[in-house]
């Protein structure tokens, strides 16, 4: 499947080999529910934010679905799949669960991007890899039951795709399923959301969200967990590739810089930007524009509503306050629309963002003075 910048950890489970869902009870519920009405849609659209577990779902849902085209001799051999069944799971042992992990499946199709004839990854979803989905989902199923295509992700399709994906949800055939996963559901076309029934995804609790760091970064101690969980939004897929790219750490050098404000202390600030632009790809530097923009939102609401989040940091809650009274709602404002802008604008140099890390410090050591 395809990833964010920042790459998600080596023990994460693919959807397509991942047999368990956590935090989206309702979400499977209502897919499940729709397909023992009889009356199940033709296209779906699943939304939410990055590493939730949709594309989880969508591979969940496609196995249940194909599983269910054989009952008659699996349902005695690995429990109940069809009407009776109270959740979507199948066993991983499943001949439809084996087929679906090593690729193997006649009957699913999935869209992403792929390599070009280079070996590099294309920016987008190109429209003979749709024209070749949509022949499939005309075909006769292998097994004589459903056709299923995953499209991952569906604002990853380019214009001349979209418009071919339209026409197979114009014009759907008998027992054909469309899922469409997205990020960025408003980035889409009208006509997209139109074709589609919609399900939305929630964010996963502090809870579920502990829980799966438990399980795939089992050596992580409990306040780490802790603090990824919070830190990452709702996101299991950003927990792990926060993990992976050493962003909590990252969080911590940047609050030491904070806490020397109102006089930046110029070594500490000198010492935490050379960390961050010193590696050859700009991993470090991705991840710090992200939590830059996270911990400032963060700090002006909690500001703004004297309402504080759990910690992530220790003594969060005091910087937080001291940073805020510092300067007034407007100043603020104006000091992050200026460094979001020049920030999604560094270029991938190390001297060009060394300048830009260390003018942002200089200018919020002079706001907050």
């Amino acid at each position: 499947m395809t990833t964010s910048p920042l790459a998600e950890d080596s023990t994460t489970v693919s959807p397509r080999n991942n047999p368990n869902l956590l935090g989206q009870t309702s979400a499977e519920a209502t897919l499940l529910k729709a397909h023992k009405s009889g009356r199940l849609p033709h296209a779906w659209l699943f939304a939410g934010q990055k590493g939730i577990g949709k594309a989880t779902l969508a591979f969940r849902f496609a196995r249940y679905l194909l599983a269910n085209d054989g009952l008659s001799s699996d349902a005695e051999l690995f429990g109940d799949i069809g009407d009776n069944a109270e959740t979507l799971h199948v066993d991983a042992n499943h001949p439809v669960f084996r087929r679906i992990a090593a690729e193997s499946h006649g009957d699913l199709r999935v869209l992403e991007r792929k390599e070009d004839k280079k070996g590099r990854l294309r920016s987008s979803i190109v429209v003979d890899d749709v024209r070749g989905a949509t022949d499939f989902l005309h075909r006769t199923s292998g097994d004589g039951g459903w056709r299923i295509v995953i499209v991952d992700a569906a604002e990853d399709l380019n214009n001349q795709a979209t418009n071919a994906l339209l026409k197979a949800l114009e014009e759907p055939s008998d027992q054909t399923l469309l899922i469409l996963i997205s990020h960025a559901p408003g980035r889409l076309l009208p006509t997209v959301h139109s074709r589609c029934c919609h399900l939305t995804l929630g964010q996963l609790s502090e809870g579920d969200l502990s829980a799966l760091i438990a399980r795939f970064i089992p050596e992580a101690a409990v306040d780490e967990a802790q603090a990824l969980a919070r830190l990452s939004g709702g996101s299991i897929g950003k927990a792990l590739a926060l993990r992976q790219a050493g962003g909590l750490g990252l969080l911590q050098d940047l609050a030491v810089v904070l806490e020397s404000m109102p006089r930046l202390d110029i070594l500490k600030a000198q010492t935490f930007v050379d960390h961050v632009v010193g590696p050859k790809d700009a991993t470090a530097f991705e991840t710090l524009r992200e939590l830059l923009a996270w911990w400032f939102a963060r700090m002006l609401r909690s500001g703004a509503t004297q309402t504080f989040p759990p910690p992530v940091l220790a003594n969060e809650r005091e910087l937080m306050v001291r940073m805020y009274n510092s300067g007034d709602l407007e100043a603020w404002m104006a000091f992050w629309d200026k460094w979001s802008k020049l920030l999604s604008r560094a270029d991938n140099t190390a001297a060009n963002r060394r300048q830009m890390m260390l003018g942002l410090f200089a200018d919020l050591s002079r706001l907050v003075a």
